[in-house]
């Protein structure tokens, strides 16, 4: 294994590093869609269904067992419904917000770029007018704060800023609101409180490094109730209606999709989660831990390297944001570029909207001695960047 060791912190060492001598064997460190989990090839993947009717019984069966699967490694309880949608989590979570917002006032939860893509929508489509307590990237805002009879929007893990929220203590029991939790970057990386959430969404494209396009839904008891009780004032597209005739469409969470899905992208969900079900979610957990540990050491041995969440206990362990000393813009993108070219890392500038610096996906398909190959390689764009 290369040695991890930092370089000195002075331009002129570090620019006479040379290229280190190991590589990544696989530097996918993309925060979405993410690295596929070691072993993976699609030639691997079943084909029976391609060519075959979502809606055939073999259609059905497959997706049903997509859901099952899924399911069984959250340790979802009976209690919680699970549905296959379109439009990945953005639209399994803009569908959650068309169907049960407008019953209760709402608290919008910002410090990241989707979270204020919710307040975005909640005030300008949907014409809410939200609290909204933010807090800038890096800062989780203050969760004391939240009124909970209201209905609450928040991301469980910023995936563009590197904060989560730290556990779900903060979630009050006896909530008169929904909780609303966009858990994209978060399902499969930590053990989630279900009897916190009543609306959860995610996509396969996280954690299990699955396809983009589709996205999940899991709706508690209490948002069922919502949704059978209450019919918003504005129009929904088909694609977001979850109700018929004013009872929860239970066809949606049996496999019958609301439109057609890529039966290759669930045919690769399924290959994810049949390697996700080989660990368990304990198993996933602790590789997703193992790698961030792994890179709090590399951040820990270099002084131009910083955790944009100072606060460790809401650091995110999947997308794990860092500064970069001196850094602008420009510095990130050649420093990216530079990683790119060599086939040292792959597309580890941090989000458009973020302060600039680094972003390294630790998810559980990622493998931790990757994680440790990539330290020194970020001496060396860093040193070559700034010469």
């Amino acid at each position: 294994m290369t040695d991890t060791t930092a370089a000195p912190a002075t331009g002129a060492s570090l620019s006479a590093a040379g290229k280190p001598a190991t590589k990544p064997a696989r530097p996918h460190f993309s925060s979405g869609p993410c690295a596929k989990p070691p072993g993976y090839d699609p030639a691997k993947l079943a084909t029976d269904v391609l060519g075959r009717s979502h809606r055939s019984k073999l259609g059905k069966q497959r997706l049903q067992y997509c859901i099952d699967l899924m399911r069984e490694l959250l340790r979802l309880p009976d209690t919680h419904r699970i549905g296959i949608v379109p439009g990945s989590d953005t639209g399994a979570y803009e569908m959650a917000m068309w169907t049960m917002l407008g019953a209760r006032p709402v608290t919008a939860l910002a410090w990241e770029s989707f979270g204020e893509g919710w307040v975005t929508d909640a005030v300008k489509q949907l014409k809410i007018d939200p609290t909204v307590i933010r807090a800038d990237y890096g800062q989780l805002p203050d969760l004391a704060q939240v009124d909970w009879s209201n209905d609450v929007l928040f991301t469980w893990n910023g995936t563009t800023s590197g904060v989560r929220v730290p556990n779900g203590d903060w979630i009050a029991d006896d909530r008169e609101g929904l909780s609303f939790a966009d858990a994209t970057s978060g399902v499969f990386a930590y053990d989630l409180p279900w009897d916190k959430i009543d609306v959860a969404t995610f996509s396969w494209q996280k954690v299990l490094g699955g396809e983009g396009a589709h996205g999940v839904l899991i709706l508690g008891p209490r948002a069922v109730e919502r949704l059978e009780s209450y019919t918003p004032t504005w129009p929904l597209p088909k694609v977001f209606r979850l109700v018929s005739k004013g009872k929860l469409s239970e066809g949606i969470f049996k496999g019958e999709t609301i439109n057609t899905p890529s039966m290759l992208a669930v045919e690769d969900a399924i290959w994810s989660l049949e390697w996700a079900k080989s660990l368990g979610e304990d198993g996933l957990i602790a590789r997703s831990d193992a790698n961030a540990t792994a890179l709090d050491r590399i951040v820990a041995e270099r002084d131009w390297l910083g955790h944009l969440a100072e606060d460790e206990a809401s650091r995110s362990k999947t997308s794990v944001c860092l500064t970069v000393a001196g850094a602008d813009e420009a510095l990130i993108k050649k420093m990216a570029s530079l990683l790119e070219a060599e086939g040292a890392a792959y597309d580890v500038a941090g989000y458009r909207d973020a302060p600039p610096g680094l972003r390294i996906w630790c998810g559980a398909t990622v493998d931790t001695a990757d994680i440790e190959a990539l330290g020194p390689w970020l001496d060396w764009a860093y040193a070559q960047a700034r010469a």
